[in-house]
Formats: C-alpha cells, structure tokens, sequence
C-alpha cells in the first residue's frame, strides 16, 4: 500500500512537539492508532513503526515527549524523564496534545482510535487511559506504571501489556501492582511476560541509550509487534478490501 507521511509540529508541556504523521492511501475514514516512543525520543526506528501501521491501513501518528530531541547521553534523559513520569498531569497533557492532533486529521475515524506505546509512551498512553479518553484499545510494552488511586476505574477499553522477564525497571513487584490495579477497576486487561527479554527488547541498541538492563531480543521483539498488531486488529479493525 502507498501512503504518505509528513512532520507535525504542535505545543504541549511548553515545548514544541514534532512528531511523525502516516496516512493510508485513499480519501476514506480510518481507524487511527497513536505510537508513543520511548524515552530517548523519536527516530527513523519508531516513524517506520507508524509508517508500517500505515501500510496496514490505519491512520498512525507517533508522538512527541521530548521536545523534539533525542537523548544520547542517560544522564541527561533520566534528568528529563524522571519528573515527567513522576507527574501524571504533565504526561496526561502530553498525551491528550497528541490525540488533538489525531483528531484534527480528516481521515482519523473519531469514533476508532487506538494508543500504543514503548517505555514513557506507554505511561502517557495508559495515563489517557485513566482520564477516560475515548480510545478502543490501549497497548503498551515496558509501561506497567500504575495510577493515581481509583484512576484506571475510568479506562474503557481493552489494555494490553508487555514486560521482558529479566526488565530490572519493570520488575515482579511492578508487574504485580500493575495487575492488581487493572483488576481492582474491572478493566480488560492482559499482560504478556517475554521470557529472557530485558527492559526495551523491542528495539535495537544501535543509537540507543543503553542503561544497565536494556537489551535487545529480536525473536521477541517481533512476537511483541505481532500482540500488538492482533490487538489493533481485535479493537480497531480495518476494513480488508
């Protein structure tokens, strides 16, 4: 399938966003998928994860947190991130600049979206989820961060989760909590435990922070790529012509 992409700027938490639209051949409403990266930022790795959404049909738009950097240096990106995701309003507000941008796109089906998300993405996309935002599914890989006291009461969709088994940052505990949280609210929840993988399996180390307990795991990586895809084609399906 051709489609086409393009850069969109736009303002959240006092910064100027950049984040990477894919559009779907055709002139027809899509069901739209939002992508959240992880925390160094954006880069061609995480723009050919919207474009292969595109591909598949869906409108997919991967977001901004970092104000358009990307993070080379740990120190300086755990300086940054670290406050943020201590801050569910920052993330919320994030999150919710990046669906305005989804939802200003003509060819984005209101009525059908989905968020996804790696690492900090995936905090943000959890944290839409907690405000009640009206997505169908949310899905999210090294993310199991837990809420403010009776906020996941509010998700109204199917939540997805996947954790490496040895990830130091995401350990049993986290898992636990997490779990205990979705269960408590009554949410559709799954979480997929990936044995052997590392925190950030899914992407290659090539230009990447790498913090101790980073690692990637191709064969898992493409099996957590093939949950989320099933997930989206479960809650958002796009017509098969």
């Amino acid at each position: 399938m051709t489609i086409a992409t393009r850069t969109v700027e736009y303002p959240a938490d006092g910064l100027t966003m950049v984040g990477h639209l894919a559009l779907p051949s055709g002139a027809d409403l899509r069901p739209a998928v939002l992508i959240g990266p992880e925390g160094p930022g954006l880069n061609d790795f995480q723009w050919l994860r919207a474009d292969a959404l595109a591909e598949l049909g869906y409108v997919a738009f991967a977001f901004d947190h970092n104000g358009g950097r990307w993070f080379s240096d740990p120190a300086e990106m755990l300086a940054y991130l670290t406050p943020l995701l201590a801050d569910p309003g920052r993330m919320l507000a994030m999150g919710r600049a990046a669906l305005d941008v989804v939802r200003a796109e003509p060819r984005t089906d209101p009525e059908r979206i989905a968020a996804v998300g790696y690492g900090t993405g995936g905090a943000i996309a959890l944290e839409l989820g907690r405000d009640g935002a009206d997505l169908r599914a949310i899905g999210t890989i090294n993310a199991l961060t837990t809420g403010r006291p009776g906020g996941a009461t509010r998700i109204r969709c199917p939540v997805w989760a996947g954790v490496g088994s040895e990830d130091p940052i995401m350990p049993p505990a986290q898992r636990d909590a997490f779990a205990a949280e979705m269960q408590d609210a009554g949410v559709d929840w799954r979480l997929v435990v990936y044995g052997g993988a590392l925190h950030a399996f899914h992407h290659p180390t090539d230009g990447q922070v790498v913090l101790p307990g980073v690692g990637y795991h191709a064969r898992h990586a493409d099996r957590a790529w093939r949950d989320i895809v099933a997930l989206l084609d479960e809650c958002v399906p796009v017509a098969r012509e």
